[in-house]
């Protein structure tokens, strides 16, 4: 059987969800993760589907290890970064930028450097904003360096002034390091962020540095133990802009791994969108930490260069200054603390509040048995009436009675008549703070939610679309087939990436067509070597050009596609408009660095659900709607042909995900299993 399978594995904070291409046939399954050991979910995943990693061609998988590892850093053990850069600059990470994420706040305290003061080292040497070597690097002084601190758990980071123009005093460092130390990992800056801004390339220095040792450990965990049972094919991983990559690859810069399972699930919603003619799509995942929000505009994720890992997160809205910046491309995400296990408490003044703590998968929702007394979104779900009396295919019982009563103490704490009027106030609550979210990717982006589709998928995701569009003025929801593991999915559907970028800093008056063409040929060779490197054929290669411009004088760039120079400004101006809202006629545009981006097209597999013989219509529950209690029926979502229309109230039971349709609304089943909705 191997070779004609492929599996998707995406290792979340509270359930591993795999999903499986074989024979034209898809299949799902969900398990709890276990957060000690995350690369032996995978095992697990691949188990409870009766498989063996022997079967399988190629295995795909995300994971948020590494934004939690950040997160949660101080309970676990830190890998020792050292930092070199030029002398004076041992505190670029402490002096940072202006940024306060508390404007007025007195008491604010930045999060401390992830290297301490005692592992920075500034060292002779310069290279100035022209590239030309002003002062020789002392070598001397690199060797002493690598050898007093050389240790097997420790990670060279080297960052020095102007080295994206010039990256030759990096070079040498490196190569002395490696030479004296060659146990130890060194990341250059030149390598991981070859552009302006000394401290947003010194930090994405450092984090990459930070992050190398953990992945590591984690992917090479998982290729022994994969191996172990007999594991012989193509290991792959997602990266936080989507795309493909090998595990080597992506060891070089493992920031790119941060986001890669939200990352994921976009993508699945931008494959989804494109093959059902949706132009404009909201991506909205609810699993059972977090809750994400994306925008798609026709069939392309929109997509930021600078991101904060380990930052607060304010509403949705990641707050600049509060955590590490790193310089790469990610998928455009909002994300909140409203997953299906985030905790509902009451605060000092009696105030009912959703997160940000989760119960995570151990000891999880008090409704699941495990040991969980803290009520959360599940229990409120549950208590509600609104989830069937299992989940995950029968794996994690729903004890309505563990919910309501976990809900019992805080809607005394909140003055609140009952626990299920504690519950649809805590729903309502996480339906706000989810709103804000999808409002951050349309209206604050300049878009209109009127004109998109939701596309609601991850476990609790069906549970909340109608409320939530609802509440945003949104019109359609549209909930996909296989929607529990529809980030999985986007594994399958996801093509191999490779960004190149070079940094140029010239006004477009300085430059020629000539010169950029050189530039892109030299780029583009390098992003298809890297793509035939990872075995992808020369005819599934696609390659576009793409220029990072500014008007002189800005610190961030917009990317747009490059037509020639005659074309840049008119290109640049409709695209600083579209963002800004203005353009700036008279200042000179500047051209900040060449971009180029590689895609290897993949075989995607055809989504369509195999159907099951049987009556739908499974049986009624009743469900608690404003005061009352209401009969429902309950639907099994695997046996409702095209064209099947349901009516409010009601439930429909995926095996890895619920739908509640609220009363007054109305859904029709599509021609591939998908249920549209709206109210």
């Amino acid at each position: 059987m191997r070779g004609s399978v492929r599996i998707g594995i995406d290792v979340g904070g509270t359930f591993t969800d795999i999903i499986v291409y074989s024979d034209g046939k898809l299949v799902s399954s969900k398990v709890l993760t276990d957060p000690k050991e995350p690369w032996m979910s995978v095992l697990a995943a691949i188990d409870s589907l009766g498989l063996s990693p022997s079967q399988a061609e190629t295995i795909i998988t995300s994971t948020t290890l590494g934004a939690n590892f950040l997160l949660a850093g101080e309970r676990l053990a830190k890998p020792r970064v050292v930092l070199i850069t030029n002398s004076g600059f041992e505190d670029v990470l402490e002096i940072g930028r202006q940024n306060r994420p508390s404007l007025y706040d007195i008491n604010f305290i930045k999060p401390p450097p992830l290297v301490p003061r005692e592992l920075r080292y500034g060292v002779s040497g310069r290279i100035d904003s022209s590239g030309r070597e002003v002062e020789p690097l002392d070598a001397d002084s690199i060797v002493e360096i690598a050898s007093r601190e050389c240790r097997p758990d420790t990670v060279f980071a080297v960052s020095f002034l102007h080295s994206y123009i010039n990256s030759e005093h990096e070079v040498i460092a490196g190569s002395i390091i490696r030479e004296t130390c060659p146990k130890s990992d060194v990341v250059l800056s030149s390598d991981v962020d070859p552009r302006p801004g000394e401290y947003e390339r010194t930090s994405t220095a450092v984090v990459n540095a930070y992050l190398k040792p953990v992945l590591a450990r984690y992917l090479e965990r998982l290729r022994a133990a994969l191996d172990a049972r007999g594991f012989r094919g193509r290991l792959l991983v997602m990266k936080s802009d989507g795309g493909l990559s090998s595990p080597e690859e992506v060891l070089r810069a493992p920031a790119l791994f941060l986001e890669s399972g939200p990352a994921a699930g976009v993508v699945a919603a931008s494959y989804y969108a494109a093959a059902s003619g949706i132009d404009k799509v909201v991506s909205f995942d609810m699993g059972g930490t977090t809750a994400k929000a994306g925008s798609v505009v026709s069939g392309r994720p929109l997509y930021t260069d600078l991101y904060e890992v380990g930052g607060k997160v304010h509403m949705g809205r990641l707050v600049r200054g509060s955590g590490y910046p790193v310089r790469h491309t990610f998928i455009d995400l909002a994300e909140v603390s409203s997953g299906g296990g985030t905790v509902i408490w009451v605060d000092r003044g009696g105030v009912l509040r959703i997160g940000p703590r989760s119960s995570g998968s151990y000891p999880g929702p008090a409704c699941y048995g495990r040991g969980g007394v803290e009520p959360t979104i599940t229990d409120a779900n549950a208590a509600l009436g609104r989830l069937p009396p299992s989940l995950a295919g029968g794996r994690i019982r729903v004890v309505r009675d563990l919910a309501v009563k976990s809900l019992e103490k805080l809607s005394r704490e909140a003055g609140l008549p009952g626990p299920y009027e504690a519950a649809e106030s805590a729903l309502a609550l996480a339906n706000t703070v989810m709103a804000r979210a999808i409002r951050l990717v349309t209206v604050e982006r300049g878009l209109d939610p009127a004109e998109f589709t939701l596309l609601a998928f991850g476990g609790a995701g069906p549970l909340h679309a109608l409320e939530l569009a609802r509440e945003v003025g949104i019109s359609e929801v549209v909930v996909p087939p296989y929607p529990g593991v529809f980030s999985a999915l986007g594994l399958l559907v996801s093509d191999y990436r490779v960004v190149l970028v070079r940094p140029v800093g010239r006004v477009v008056s300085e430059l020629s067509d000539d010169k950029l063409e050189a530039i892109y040929v030299d780029m583009e060779s390098e992003a298809i070597s890297k793509l035939e490197g990872m075995g992808v054929e020369g005819e599934r290669i696609r390659v576009v050009r793409l220029v990072e411009a500014r008007y002189r004088g800005q610190l961030e760039s917009i990317s747009v596609p490059y037509r020639g120079l005659a074309s840049l400004r008119v290109d640049f101006e409709e695209a600083f408009e579209s963002r800004y809202g203005f353009r700036s006629t008279g200042s000179p545009v500047e051209v900040s660095a060449l971009r180029v981006e590689a895609l290897g097209v993949t075989d995607k597999p055809v989504i369509r659900v195999e159907r099951r013989d049987g009556e739908p219509l499974v049986g009624y529950t009743r469900i608690y709607v404003s005061g009352e209690w209401v009969d429902s029926p309950q639907y099994d979502a695997s046996r409702l042909d095209p064209g099947f229309k349901l009516e409010g109230p009601a439930l429909v039971m995926f095996d890895d995900s619920t739908f509640y349709l609220p009363p007054r609304c109305k859904s029709r089943v599509g021609d591939r299993g998908e249920i549209v909705a709206g109210c």
